[in-house]
């Protein structure tokens, strides 16, 4: 890879990395109607309903 490619990527994880975007909002919850489900609980019900199979 070329080290300009390298430093553009990993530079644009920096904020995640650092926190800075780790604010929560109500705006999921505004949206669905409902409050957000944690990603595990979501993943193996869509695992149960088939989303696995390719």
């Amino acid at each position: 890879m070329p080290e300009e490619w390298v430093r553009l990527t990993t530079g644009r994880y920096a904020g995640v990395r650092s926190g800075a975007l780790s604010s929560l909002t109500g705006d999921v919850e505004k949206v669905l109607g409902r409050p957000p489900r944690d990603f595990t609980d979501y993943a193996r019900t869509a695992a149960t309903r088939g989303a696995r199979t390719v």
